[in-house]
């Protein structure tokens, strides 16, 4: 058994699992056109599909001791795949709440062109920028309420806070976030 060519995708993954790289390799090369062709479709982006895909095929061979064989490998493939397909979206949605609260978007959505794609990323890296420079008091509940959409309530839980520190570092972090994207927003950094 040293061409794998010919092999079932149970027979690939169950060598996979005991060892070989090779087997996981050729599923891998059988799957992942399709998979970021699939994946397109959902994000409607080749870069961001490519990162999912592979996303989804380090999972399935960490996780793949909880798959049972069925025969069904390349939909639990799949599910994987749009699982995470659904976390990036719902983690883009919780971003472009905090870019609306510090760039004043107005919330509508154009048909992206590559000059959207390029000003949305410049404007996730400042916006990261200016959250690490945030100290961790006020770091932490802006990422939990903004980026983790927990509740005051859940973040005071978390944070091991009062629920009204959790609102007093909320609105003192925006204002400092606010003073750093300040020169971003006028143009350009001081």
């Amino acid at each position: 058994m040293t061409e794998t060519t010919a092999y079932s995708d149970s027979d690939l993954f169950r060598l996979a699992r005991q060892g070989n790289r090779s087997a996981f390799g050729q599923l891998v090369d059988r799957h992942k056109d399709g998979l970021v062709s699939y994946l397109i479709r959902l994000t409607g982006s080749r870069g961001q599909a490519e990162d999912l895909a592979q996303e989804a095929f380090l999972r399935l061979y960490e996780r793949g001791h909880r798959y049972s064989e069925k025969g069904r490998l390349q939909s639990y493939l799949y599910r994987i795949a749009t699982n995470l397909a659904h976390s990036a979206a719902r983690r883009d949605q919780r971003w472009s709440r905090l870019r609306v609260v510090f760039f004043h978007s107005n919330g509508h959505r154009t048909e992206p062109s590559q000059q959207t794609e390029v000003l949305r990323c410049e404007l996730n890296q400042e916006l990261n920028r200016a959250l690490a420079k945030l100290p961790l008091r006020y770091r932490a509940p802006i990422v939990l309420s903004y980026i983790e959409d927990k509740s005051h309530r859940e973040i005071a839980d978390l944070l091991g806070i009062q629920e009204g520190t959790v609102k007093s570092r909320l609105h003192r972090g925006r204002a400092l976030l606010r003073g750093e994207l300040e020169p971003y927003q006028m143009g350009g950094r001081s």
